[in-house]
């Protein structure tokens, strides 16, 4: 009988990651502090890659990735902490629990209903909150979702959109009034709660709004370097130029971007 070629891949790269771990000077070297920082920065340019929908690229991050979570397994079995076969047996004990629907009795025919049992089985895990998976080093905008996504697995949800929009307009409106008072702690505060408020929203319009915000970043980068283009080509000098001077070149750029 032929090996599951997946398994025979896997199990290559755990050799190869024993030999580096014995032989090479770099990753004899590191510890699961030390990759930190390498880890983080291979996971966003995996979010760089599928921001392109760069097929290739998300393939050679996803590889690094792999590396990386078999690198502190090995760290992790040298400290007789874990090691690889617990780590992944510990994920498929998770899976299983937590999804009575395919391997228990329980019943579960929408998104919304497998939400509501995943949170409900945390719970009975012993977590003492809904909100202990959030990690505290997440951006905040992200980390703003996934408090609000938590928060409605147990039902503490809007349950209209008018109610969400009023609440945004509430918000902004405690923020003009912490302006007229020039209460800049205050300020600080109310602008968090817009935030908040525009983040909810856009949950509820079915919009993600990290991937909302990184597209109008790029269309607003895009924008401005060929509005740079366009006034270099008529040798005109930007930081000279005043706000609806450049403004006219901007209305050029987006017309030339659109038509792209």
């Amino acid at each position: 009988m032929n090996q599951d070629p997946r398994l025979v891949a896997f199990e290559r790269l755990l050799i190869i990651m024993d030999e580096l771990r014995e032989k090479c000077p770099w990753d004899k070297k590191q510890t699961i502090q030390s990759l930190r920082h390498l880890t983080i920065e291979e996971t966003y340019e995996l979010a760089d890659s599928i921001q392109a929908n760069d097929m290739n690229g998300i393939k050679g991050e996803l590889g690094d990735l792999f590396l990386h979570l078999v690198f502190y397994s090995k760290i992790g079995s040298e400290l007789g902490a874990f090691d690889v076969t617990s780590v992944l047996n510990g994920i498929c004990d998770k899976l299983i629990n937590r999804h009575p629907h395919i391997y228990g009795d329980v019943t579960a025919d929408s998104e919304e209903e497998v939400k509501a049992n995943w949170e409900k089985i945390k719970l009975q895990e012993g977590k003492k909150s809904v909100l202990e998976g959030v990690p505290n080093t997440l951006p905040a905008l992200i980390k703003a979702m996934r408090i609000q996504e938590k928060v409605k697995g147990i039902g503490f949800e809007w349950s209209e959109l008018e109610d969400v929009k009023n609440k945004v307009i509430e918000e902004f409106s405690e923020l003009h009034e912490a302006q007229l008072n020039k209460d800049s702690d205050q300020i600080l505060d109310e602008f968090g709660d817009v935030l908040f408020s525009l983040v909810n929203y856009a949950r509820f319009i079915d919009v993600n709004p990290e991937d909302a915000l990184e597209s109008t970043n790029q269309k607003f980068k895009a924008r401005f370097q060929k509005m740079e283009d366009l006034i270099r080509d008529d040798a005109q000098n930007m930081s000279e130029m005043s706000l609806d001077e450049m403004d006219i070149y901007w209305e050029k750029a987006k017309k030339i971007l659109r038509k792209n």
